[in-house]
């Protein structure tokens, strides 16, 4: 019997191959952290719709989706064209540009909390330019950040990551309260005893975008209360969830208003790009005022070479069009909605211990059970991340690959508005084979 890593070796021997090459360049032979697989991460060449190719023609439904940013498949037309024709005229014109006004105006014609906004390259920048101006506006030092939740890479949101800190002073970290998510009275109890809290930043969904979810509706809304009542900026990380949990994101999904919102990945139409959005009174802590001693010694300062640059500014603006005007979230929530019941469906027939939970098109799969809703997971969050970190979920991932299918790191499916029944049904079929396989190998 042919195991899943053999099997996983034999059909991709040019990634293989390539990897090879990319040990002599890079850390680990990758170049982004999350594409570090043993025995050899996946080289992808092409990609349309829903579908992609690696470099030895292997054909994937795709769920890694642009790492969440492509909510319209990969090379939409409408996209693909805009850049184009952008890329012919000026890719850095080193000036304002139209096109940075139409953008901006399609991100606040979807996510009213936003008054103003800034323009950054990435999540990461976008982070920490907010936690920057929450600092600038309240006069205060500390952000609440919650344990696991991901604000990208820089030394303030390494802070209670699921990750090294190996790098970072410890006089930065000291900067950031890091508290368990779900709990509000561990929230009020810091806000009562420290009056240094310049702000509270979460991921809306639960760390990881829903993974390791909370009781949503109620929590956020104890959030704002808590926060509005202290005095402390509420900053929303809506980089994977802006306008994929709906059009206007986590915010407008569960009625709560921010102070402040980050986003990136969809917001750029899948092109490198990052934004701070939010109360105008916050983000004009950028603004000149023309006044020397307020410009030099008070104003939160703001460079940055691609920002609003032309091409991520027409796919920007041309994707947020076409959400505001087509739908495409229900599109995509619904084929998200039907892989949701069919994986749990199959986990129920296999009599595997497994299931699938999630909101809108960002499904999650735990290879272990609970009674919870299938939206809202109920399972302590130690016994998920313990259950994803299992060899079983190594082998399901590369069994998937095996069978067609990728998926965002070991566990996720990123739906976007151009997989249709027929790749839903398809990926149900992966699943099942690769359950069988998983179980020929006695690791069920």
């Amino acid at each position: 019997m042919t195991t899943i890593l053999e099997e996983y070796i034999s059909k991709h021997s040019k990634s293989s191959a390539r990897y090879d090459s990319g040990l002599a360049l890079f850390p680990s032979g990758v170049t982004h952290d999350n594409r570090y697989v043993e025995p050899f991460p996946l080289y992808m060449e092409r990609g349309t719709g829903p579908i992609k190719w690696d470099i030895d023609g292997n054909e994937y439904i795709d769920y890694v989706s642009g790492h969440g940013a492509l909510i319209l498949g990969h090379s939409h037309p409408a996209i693909a064209d805009a850049v184009k024709k952008q890329i012919m005229i000026g890719t850095h014109l080193g000036a304002c540009t139209e096109e940075e006004i139409r953008w901006g105006n399609a991100i606040k014609a979807l996510m009213p909390s936003v008054e103003k906004l800034r323009f950054h390259s990435s999540g990461t920048e976008a982070t920490l330019m907010a936690m920057r101006l929450a600092r600038a506006y309240t006069g205060k030092n500390k952000i609440i950040k919650f344990q696991d939740h991901f604000h990208g890479w820089h030394d303030y949101a390494m802070a209670g990551s699921d990750n090294s800190v190996t790098g970072v002073p410890p006089e930065i970290l000291n900067t950031m309260a890091v508290i368990p998510s779900g709990d509000l009275t561990a929230v009020e109890s810091i806000l009562q005893h420290d009056n240094d809290i310049a702000a509270v930043i979460l991921e809306p969904t639960g760390a990881h975008y829903g993974q390791l979810p909370f009781d949503t509706q109620s929590y956020l809304t104890g959030l704002r209360e808590l926060t509005t009542h202290y005095g402390v900026v509420l900053i929303f990380d809506e980089v994977v969830t802006g306008f994929r949990a709906s059009p206007g994101g986590a915010q407008e999904r569960y009625k709560i208003t921010p102070d402040l919102t980050t986003m990136a990945k969809i917001v750029a139409g899948a092109l490198p790009g990052g934004v701070v959005g939010g109360r105008a009174d916050i983000i004009d802590m950028m603004a000149h005022r023309g006044n020397p001693d307020w410009d030099n010694n008070n104003r939160v300062y703001h460079p940055g070479t691609f920002n609003a640059n032309p091409l991520s500014a027409v796919a920007g603006a041309t994707c947020l069009e076409l959400i505001a005007s087509e739908p495409i979230n229900n599109v995509a929530d619904s084929m998200a909605l039907q892989l949701k019941n069919g994986l749990n469906d199959v986990f129920s027939r296999l009599e595997v211990s497994g299931h699938a939970h999630g909101i809108a098109s960002m499904i999650h799969v735990i290879m272990d059970d609970c009674d919870c809703d299938r939206e809202i997971c109920t399972m302590p969050h130690d016994r998920i991340k313990s259950v994803t970190k299992s060899q079983l979920v190594t082998s399901f991932k590369r069994g998937l690959v095996n069978n067609g299918v990728d998926i965002m790191g070991r566990d996720t499916f990123l739906v976007s508005a151009t997989h249709s029944n027929t790749e839903i049904q398809n990926t149900l079929d992966a699943v099942e084979r690769t359950l069988h396989s998983l179980r020929e190998e006695g690791l069920l």
